[in-house]
């Protein structure tokens, strides 16, 4: 039986996050299974009460509580004191120590096989994962993948026969269902709580500002703490609307404020992380910003229209083979009502590359349909290697940083600190060479990379140097 957890990490400060730990989520996810989980799926929506006040939910909860099981995480973590970039860069400084951090979350079993949904952040840059069910088995989890963009994690368990929940429709959850939030709040054991769908569609919360997320949130009341994210939100007849993800509070405990990632964009994500490892999503082509009344009227379009104006158009982006322009405005995407940019990003976002949306828009007052065709979003467009960004040395940033006019290549200008290449690799580095090779952009430098070791001349501090980076 595990030890019980009681202290935990918050997220963004403010946040009461599950896991103990925001560690490396350095991105190690394998698949180790390419067969689809076999899930039990429930579209209808809940049916109006007959009249009679329910007395107990006691069945329906003791068909859930199976399935929901806790999620423990074993990170090693080495402390580095601090020493001189440059040293750090050679691979001097002082001797790392390690010790050992854990974590603990909830996960929701999806399949008979052994699939969990669980959060991100529950699982993010663990060594160790393994998962405690509720008649007490343990199990080592492998991570199957993980969306940060979504807070979104798959891990799997090599068990048979295992409890399973029913998935809802959650586009179909009506502000005011009952709903009820299962896991494990602080390591005190399974603990299940009640309260309403408070809101949907919570979309500007600054949750996932950090990785610049996909934010579509259900809001509820039901008491969620520490340890419930990775957890199951369920209605009224059982059946999963949703996983547990965080709260806002002022006081690091629950107030009333919870959130839960939805079935329907939950279940999207851990598909494609099973067939693909990855998470493949469409891209438009285009900037925009949500359309203010002021941009309304400027425009001429009615009083109380809503909907999202393009700023610029890519050209030859799938906006633009579509023939949208700079000012039109976007009110809806395949029927969906778009009001803000972050309804925009979300929709086009969930959409697979290569298929084919409708959008409806207005142009000069006059209501407008285009059929456009999706590209596929490039997340990190400067990433060179893992959570390592870089841009082109130009003549403006050279006079920023008094470069001598002779120094070329590719400047470091962020390091994420969960990259592979974190301490190795700093912010201001200049890369000249890659494997004896100049390099003046991302896209020729990516392809002068090798798996194994590559050779790098360089430039940091007014001194020239060769360094070796190992590319699994």
């Amino acid at each position: 039986m595990r030890a019980k957890f009681a202290t935990f990490v918050l997220f963004a400060g403010i946040l009461g996050w599950a896991a103990a730990l925001l560690v490396t989520g350095k991105d190690d996810s394998v698949s180790v299974a390419t067969a689809k989980p076999q899930l039990k799926v429930d579209g209808t929506p809940l049916p109006s009460p007959a009249g009679a006040m329910v007395a107990s939910y006691a069945d329906m909860v003791e068909s859930v509580q199976p399935a929901v099981v806790s999620v423990y995480s074993t990170k090693i973590v080495s402390n580095r004191a601090n020493v001189d970039p440059w040293a750090r860069l050679f691979g001097g400084g002082a001797n790392p120590r390690e010790q050992k951090e854990e974590g603990l979350g909830s996960g929701v079993i999806v399949s008979p096989d052994g699939y969990i949904i669980t959060n991100n952040h529950v699982i993010e840059g663990a060594d160790e994962l393994s998962v405690l069910l509720p008649d007490d088995r343990e199990f080592p989890a492998t991570l199957i993948g993980a969306d940060p963009k979504t807070d979104v994690a798959v891990i799997k368990i090599e068990a048979g026969n295992l409890p399973t929940v029913t998935l809802a429709d959650s586009d179909k959850i009506r502000v005011g269902d009952v709903v009820f939030a299962f896991g494990n709040p602080l390591g005190v054991g399974q603990t299940v709580t009640m309260g309403i769908v408070s809101a949907k569609g919570r979309n500007s919360l600054g949750l996932l500002e950090k990785v610049a997320g996909y934010e579509d949130f259900i809001q509820t009341d039901a008491a969620i703490n520490m340890g419930n994210s990775g957890g199951a939100l369920v209605d009224a007849m059982g059946r999963l609307v949703g996983i547990n993800s965080a709260i806002v509070s002022t006081t690091k405990g629950n107030i009333g404020i919870g959130f839960a990632i939805p079935t329907n964009l939950a279940a999207s994500i851990m598909h494609s992380l099973i067939e693909t490892g990855t998470v493949s999503r469409g891209s438009l082509g285009v900037s925009a910003e949500t359309a203010t009344p002021e941009i309304l009227e400027a425009l001429k379009l009615p009083v109380g229209t809503k909907g999202v104006v393009l700023t610029t158009v890519t050209q030859g982006g799938p906006a633009d083979k579509a023939g949208l322009q700079p000012a039109d405005v976007i009110q809806a995407v395949n029927d969906r009502a778009v009001t803000t940019l972050e309804d925009l990003r979300l929709l086009i976002a969930q959409t697979s590359p290569g298929a084919s949306v409708q959008i409806d828009y207005f142009r000069e007052g006059k209501k407008e349909r285009a059929m456009a065709v999706l590209g596929k979003l490039e997340e990190r467009p400067n990433e060179l290697v893992a959570g390592v960004d870089v841009e082109s040395v130009t003549t403006d940033l050279r006079r920023r940083l008094g470069l001598d006019p002779r120094v070329t290549g590719l400047i470091i200008t962020n390091v994420a600190e969960d990259s592979p290449f974190a301490g190795y690799l700093i912010p201001n580095v200049i890369i000249v060479e890659i494997n004896r090779s100049a390099v003046d952009d991302v896209a020729s430098a990516r392809g002068l990379l090798r798996e194994g070791r590559n050779l790098l001349l360089v430039y940091f501090r007014g001194q020239y140097r060769y360094l070796t980076l190992n590319r699994d």
